[in-house]
């Protein structure tokens, strides 16, 4: 027996509950500016929940989320190794404007109900 209806078409209290975490993670990033212990929490609550939102456009938010918080560790960890040369506070920098932008772009997505592309 195949079910053809999506996984977020009969639970509409789930999907809001899984649409609120997906904001306090996107709350919790931008505080990882910050303090940088919320983008730990904040990928814990993704991975945790992740498989949650399989099979729903909200999955999406989630793979985002989780992609911004690996790709901005990587451009940190640069950043600070090369921060003695002046190259390091320029790429601290744009990664703090590249995780704005992720986290901008993602909420407003979620704002609009709308999935994000699979390769951004």
């Amino acid at each position: 027996m195949t079910e053809d209806v999506p996984k977020d078409a009969g639970d509409n209290g789930e999907m809001k509950r899984l649409v609120r975490l997906a904001t306090a993670v996107y709350v919790l990033q931008a505080l990882g500016l910050v303090l940088p212990v919320c983008l730990v929490v904040a990928v814990i609550i993704d991975y945790v929940k992740l498989p949650d939102t399989a099979g729903t456009w909200i999955e999406s938010h989630f793979r985002w989320q989780i992609r911004t918080f690996w790709v901005a560790v990587v451009l940190m960890v640069l950043g600070i190794a090369s921060f003695l040369f002046v190259v390091g506070y320029f790429i601290l920098l744009g990664t703090c404007v590249w995780v704005i932008y992720r986290v901008v772009k993602g909420w407003l997505y979620l704002n609009d109900r709308r999935e994000l592309a699979r390769k951004s």
